[in-house]
């Protein structure tokens, strides 16, 4: 599954920017919006729809190059029957929407997750939107749908075991090669909105080594402003990647910059 050939953070020291190259957000908060409004919480799903919108804009004004957006957990199936039933309308009709301007703006689109549970519309349309944008590269955006680290993590290694019968030790290389986020770099900046600290079951091996932002801002507010700050907060971080502070000062690296 792997195309690009990244290395996992814990195997080799990636190369650190200003502009994080890969960003990785939860989007929390929609149902909390919609109620503060007294409006149904499908409300505040359609408006996080256009969040996601000018996130995908100013992320590409801002130079980074991989956005990958949590929509709809694995356990997401918990909640009530008809707000999961609009979320996969919602999911659908938007893609429909969007898939022409993504393309027009040099988009690659990818869905990850296990798809079997949707329906074959939905399942469809994912797969047309990802052929259309497949040779783009402005911005690679991923949206992960009915989607669970544990279930990546486990899926990865039953691939790893059937692909070579009675192996004896599963390496963290193979493993890596074999996870739905394969394509990608790991994500340098990790976004939860919404105000909860927690990372609910997302890319948990991609996660390692990447820089958490915690803010109280709800989905549908998200905007230029607030993923700037986020930005802001990372470049002040120093990712030393199991270095020491006196490692990076003598090899003229803060761990800020590239």
């Amino acid at each position: 599954m792997a195309d690009r050939g990244f290395t996992s953070s814990t195997q080799a020291v990636p190369a650190v920017g200003s502009v994080p190259r890969h960003i990785a957000i939860i989007m929390d908060g929609n149902g909390r919006w919609a109620r503060k409004r007294f409006l149904p919480r499908v409300a505040g799903h359609s408006r996080g729809v256009e969040a996601l919108r000018g996130t995908i804009r100013a992320a590409i004004e801002r130079g980074v190059e991989y956005l990958t957006v949590f929509a709809f957990s694995s356990e997401n199936w918990r909640r009530p029957a008809d707000e999961v039933s609009f979320l996969m309308q919602l999911f659908i009709k938007s893609l429909k929407k969007e898939v022409s301007r993504l393309h027009e703006n040099g988009i690659r689109f990818r869905v990850v997750g296990e798809l079997s549970r949707f329906e074959p519309p939905l399942v469809n349309a994912i797969a047309a939107a990802e052929e259309l944008t497949a040779g783009n590269t402005r911005l690679h955006l991923t949206i992960a749908a009915n989607y669970g680290g544990r279930w990546d993590v486990l899926c990865a290694v039953n691939r790893v075991l059937a692909k070579t019968p009675g192996l004896a030790e599963v390496s963290e290389e193979a493993i890596d090669a074999e996870l739905s986020m394969s394509f990608a770099p790991e994500p340098d900046l990790f976004i939860r909105t919404g105000g909860e600290q927690r990372i609910s079951n997302f890319l948990l091996w991609q996660l390692a080594y990447s820089e958490f932002y915690f803010t109280d801002t709800l989905w549908p507010d998200f905007d230029a402003d607030t993923l700037d700050r986020a930005i802001a907060s990372y470049r002040e971080r120093e990712r030393r990647f199991g270095r020491t502070s006196e490692q990076l000062t003598a090899a003229g690296n803060v761990g800020r910059h590239a």
